[in-house]
């Protein structure tokens, strides 16, 4: 990965966009896309699509803008925040983080984690998001109040990391990746002038059920869409072996198979990277994907489409970990898929 697509992503992963406050964060996304995109809109919940006007069949590359995080519940008399979840926000790594209450002028705080010293030695439970609390370093509910308001946001503070060799971890892996690696996408596609109509597409909430694409598929109602998000990889040591599965990281992008896949989509993507000498993953998804493509495929008629996935370990905690040559390879893999869209068009089903 180059150093502007590096410094790209790096932006995207330290601007801050939970589920329904994705505005910041999408003002980065279409200011990088602007400056090779034929066209840039947003609607009027944020969803944001960038085009490459081609003409011949239309195909959209999608990822999801927002990410987990908390909100402010309510505000206890003793000055602390009561919390509630945005997403799927794992209540077992939550305590003793720094987190940032996006509040007006934003307010730094800690959830607060008893210490081991004073806690019950037999009890080792985890308590649910809504037990939890913040602490700004307010004396009483009135100082907490004139700092933030209920219905402020909160997510965990973080930094982007680089591991050894291509791996990095940061905290909105997912799924930062997946807005990147359409954005990238759009661009090959832009610099290759492919016959296809291309969009690159960043949609608003999906963690809180695939809202935004649901908004977006109907919109833009293209022939195919892919949807690029985070999957789990189950290569580290403490995955059940009921859940191990083919998927690694540093392997490739993955192209999901059954449920919302449509099996044309799918063909696409694996003769394009056979020819192109990308190396791609195959997952199994045998009642869904749990991502935007749930949304793009059931849109209007029903629109042909496929989850294709970024490796992605220790999900939804502030430590997501990547290989940046996964996502290298998935917006290359986006790339070629445009160039090759004309010639697999149309993308029904033959019976």
């Amino acid at each position: 990965m180059d150093d502007d697509r590096r410094a790209f992503l790096t932006e995207l992963l330290t601007t801050p966009t939970p589920s329904g406050y994705e505005a910041v964060g999408q003002r980065v996304w279409i200011d990088y896309v602007r400056t090779f995109a034929d066209d840039v809109w947003t609607d009027d919940y944020g969803n944001a699509v960038a085009v490459h006007e081609g003409g011949g069949p239309s195909i959209a590359f999608g990822g999801h803008g927002d990410e987990i995080g908390y909100i402010v519940r309510d505000i206890t008399d003793d000055g602390f925040l009561r919390l509630g979840s945005i997403g799927g926000a794992d209540r077992t790594v939550s305590k003793g983080q720094h987190v940032t209450v996006h509040a007006e002028t934003p307010v730094a705080g800690v959830i607060g984690q008893t210490a081991i010293h004073l806690r019950e030695p037999d009890d080792e439970s985890h308590q649910d998001i809504a037990e939890q609390f913040v602490d700004v370093g307010a004396d009483d509910g009135d100082e907490a109040a004139s700092l933030v308001d209920v219905g402020d946001p909160v997510t965990v503070e973080t930094r982007v990391r680089p591991l050894h060799g291509t791996r990095m971890a940061a905290r909105g892996m997912d799924n930062r990746v997946g807005i990147w690696a359409a954005a990238e996408g759009l661009r090959a596609a832009a610099a290759a002038d492919v016959d296809a109509t291309v969009y690159a597409v960043s949609t608003v909430q999906e963690e809180v059920g695939i809202q935004g694409a649901k908004m977006v598929g109907f919109d833009l109602d293209p022939d195919a869409a892919v949807a690029i998000d985070v999957t789990h990889a189950t290569d580290n040591p403490d995955i059940p072996g009921k859940r191990v599965g083919p998927v690694e990281l540093g392997d490739g992008p993955v192209v999901s198979r059954g449920s919302a896949n449509h099996p044309s989509i799918v063909r696409l993507a694996r003769d394009a990277a056979r020819d192109a000498g990308i190396d791609v993953q195959l997952q199994a998804t045998g009642s869904r994907t749990g991502t935007d493509a749930d949304a793009f495929y059931t849109a209007r008629g029903g629109i042909p489409a496929l989850n294709l996935g970024i490796p992605n370990r220790y999900m939804h905690t502030p430590v997501e970990v990547v290989d940046t040559d996964d996502l290298d390879a998935a917006a290359e893999l986006l790339g070629v898929m445009a160039v090759g869209a004309a010639d697999a068009a149309p993308f029904g089903v033959e019976i």
